[in-house]
């Protein structure tokens, strides 16, 4: 009887083995593997471009808004030394 039972339990194993995945679902299996880690370098690529932009852009504000405080206090002393030149001021 226990002759019978292990032969009946290594045709199991050897039917599971038998039924596993085809060559075609394998290749199936990796290609979307693939894809997956294509999307994702995609995804990484996008995400550091615009944080990139996003820094540039940030940048560019900060200049901009560095070169308006520089016109303003140009524009102070000039009226500063426009005051000094021109005397008191009449009220």
């Amino acid at each position: 009887m226990k002759k019978v039972f292990t032969l009946v339990a290594l045709a199991g194993v050897f039917t599971f083995v038998a039924c596993g995945p085809s060559a075609a679902e394998k290749a199936a299996k990796e290609k979307i593997k693939q894809d997956s880690i294509a999307a994702a370098a995609s995804a990484q690529a996008a995400a550091d471009a615009a944080k990139a932009q996003a820094a540039a852009d940030s940048t560019a504000k900060f200049a901009s808004a560095a070169a308006e405080k520089a016109k303003a206090e140009e524009d102070a002393k000039a009226a500063e030394e426009a005051a000094k030149k021109g005397g008191k001021k009449k009220k």
